[in-house]
């Protein structure tokens, strides 16, 4: 097979999972609405009527599998969108293979191939997530923000593959990228859950859980299952910057030189090593978590596009 046919097949294979998210999206929003016009139970009312939060031992042990009531049509449309996106992420993989063939190297080395990866790791953590609990409710803002990275993957940051410059060819761009990549996809699922966390909060404290907003599960379950995949996803980011410094001094013999992606990477970490000490220490749960964990992915986005797009810096190379 010729490097052109590789490339073909990895494009054709990219855009076939873009097309597969699209129907997964499409029967996702179906899901989702049909089990929003479900008629509440007796106990989630109960909840949603102005109670108080769990506290923290009880938002640890509560269970997070979906919502009671949500069967029927919604319940088909949502199986099929789940099927449909372990097709997708499947295609997807195919295309970041065939691009590393392609290149002659693990594909990720420019901010095209970088998007590609970080959507297969946003796909990863929320199928991983969907095989111990039922989260077919969070399957509609997943596959719009995978779409979206893809997106603007194929539109805006397409570029051919390229030999990698001296600084880049070393193991460690595949254990701290390959690092960077979970961490981002499970930053970008916790901060999709968090906006959803503010949403049911918002109608739990105005007692008026009805509607859409009354297929999620309740507030707390949001808050705990958004705290327990930054907990995987912290220590793997503080993993992360220590082998990034580990190969900048490998590269440019210092370890940190305050450079703009290192300054960007050490403050996502700080935010969200304060996102784990407060509520650890403080007991900062619910509102206040969900807008830290949310100003978390926020740093996440400028470090990748700001710094990589605006920025010059050392780290420029790892650009368009």
């Amino acid at each position: 097979m010729t490097a052109a046919s590789l490339a073909e097949w990895s494009n054709l294979a990219v855009y076939s999972s873009m097309l597969v998210l699209i129907a997964a999206l499409i029967a996702f929003a179906i899901s989702f609405a049909a089990r929003g016009q479900r008629v509440m139970s007796p106990e989630l009312v109960s909840v949603g009527a102005g109670a108080p939060s769990l506290d923290a031992a009880q938002s640890d042990r509560v269970d997070l599998a979906d919502p009671p009531g949500s069967s029927g049509p919604g319940r088909r449309a949502g199986n099929v969108a789940m099927a449909l996106t372990w097709l997708a992420t499947a295609l997807l993989l195919v295309g970041l293979v065939l691009r590393g063939v392609w290149a002659g190297r693990v594909p990720w080395g420019n901010m095209y191939e970088f998007s590609l990866a970080w959507t297969f790791g946003i796909l990863v953590v929320f199928l991983a997530v969907s095989l111990r609990r039922d989260i077919r409710w969070l399957g509609l803002p997943v596959v719009f923000l995978a779409l979206l990275s893809l997106g603007l993957a194929v539109t805006v940051l397409y570029t051919e593959a390229a030999q990698l410059v001296p600084a880049l060819k070393s193991w460690w761009l595949i254990i701290h990228v390959a690092s960077a990549i979970i961490c981002g996809g499970a930053f970008t699922v916790a901060a999709a859950i968090s906006v959803l966390y503010l949403w049911r909060d918002r109608a739990e404290r105005r007692g008026k859980v009805t509607g859409i907003v009354a297929s999620l599960p309740d507030a707390a379950r949001l808050d705990t299952l958004s705290y327990r995949i930054l907990a995987f996803a912290f220590p793997l980011w503080t993993f992360a910057v220590i082998s990034g410094a580990i190969w900048a001094e490998n590269a440019w013999g210092r370890y940190w030189g305050w450079d703009p992606k290192e300054t960007w990477a050490f403050i996502t970490w700080v935010i969200y090593a304060g996102y784990l000490h407060a509520r650890s220490t403080a007991g900062w749960r619910g509102r206040r978590a969900a807008y830290i964990s949310i100003l978390g992915f926020v740093s996440f986005l400028i470090n990748y596009f700001g710094v990589n797009i605006f920025v010059n810096s050392l780290h420029s190379y790892a650009g368009l």
